[in-house]
């Protein structure tokens, strides 16, 4: 793809000083959501809901706070980011290679497959975030370092009077060998793409995932609406654990109890209906991404 080419597919080119406000502006709002555990980061703090979307996601923070502007943008006076992988020089400008998308069109290909499938399926919302009890069902070994609200036995009690509907495979796999039984299906990875629902707290997560593993692909503007989603989906998957967490400030959702229930469908409605948005915003990208690959 030529210089006119990939100018004529975007029509942007930002100044020096033009992309460095965005940049600085998503810095900011990176800050904003979760600067101070940045911080502690740095230091060696753990924290079991948070970290989770950056050690099961094998992500690292520069993920989410380096700013990329997506492909076919030209930028100016950016050497800087041509260390980084996936951009190349165009003339007077910085760009993400095209050649990095060629590379990278059977991921873009498949990512798209499985938002397609996701997306055209109903939200399903009965599960009622049973997969991290059913984690420790049964067993003596904990995932985090947090005590459990209803001790072992309650826990157990829980898992053995409610049925397991997680649709998820990536959280399915966690289920101690006594709780997989337990599940209404059988779930492997080769299926997923039959599996997947909206209603899924993991797969909104998964949208972020997507981003990233697609930088620089993906616009961060993308993938900061999709890293704060995450967060907002962790924070309920594990409000509504097994596991006592008011030490750090999250009030738990106790779906072992009617009332329970019923708070977390709410706020998984909720989360749902922004994955959702999301995910068509993804799936858009990946279809343009796709289009112009096949020109490459």
């Amino acid at each position: 793809m030529t210089s006119t080419e990939i100018r004529r597919s975007t029509g942007r080119r930002l100044q020096s000083a033009q992309w460095r406000a965005l940049r600085d502006d998503h810095r900011g709002r990176v800050d904003d959501l979760i600067g101070p555990y940045l911080r502690a980061r740095k230091n060696g703090a753990k924290h079991p809901v948070i970290d989770f979307l950056f050690t099961y996601y094998s992500s690292r923070p520069a993920h989410v706070t380096r700013w990329h502007p997506g492909f076919g943008v030209l930028l100016e006076e950016a050497d800087d980011y041509l260390v980084l992988r996936g951009y190349q020089r165009l003339d007077d400008t910085v760009t993400v290679d095209p050649g990095f998308l060629r590379s990278r069109a059977g991921a873009v290909g498949a990512t798209a497959a499985l938002l397609r499938a996701t997306a055209s399926r109903p939200a399903r919302l009965g599960c009622f975030g049973l997969h991290e009890w059913a984690m420790v069902y049964r067993t003596t070994e904990k995932r985090h370092d947090a005590p459990l609200r209803l001790g072992r036995a309650g826990t157990d009690a829980v898992v053995e009077e409610m049925p397991l509907r997680c649709t998820h495979f990536d959280a399915f796999r966690f289920f101690t060998p006594k709780a997989r039984p337990r599940n209404e299906a059988e779930l492997t990875r080769d299926r997923q793409i039959r599996d997947e629902q909206p209603g899924c707290l993991h797969t909104t997560m998964d949208l972020y995932r997507a981003c990233f593993t697609l930088a620089p692909l993906i616009d961060s503007d993308l993938t900061l609406a999709c890293f704060g989603s995450a967060l907002r989906a962790r924070e309920l998957d594990m409000r509504a654990s097994p596991y006592d967490l008011t030490a750090l400030g999250y009030d738990p959702v106790p779906v072992e109890t009617a009332a329970g229930r019923a708070q977390y469908v709410r706020e998984q409605s909720t989360i749902a209906e922004d994955g959702s948005v999301l995910r068509a915003a993804l799936s858009q990208r990946l279809s343009d991404l796709l289009a112009l690959s096949n020109r490459l």
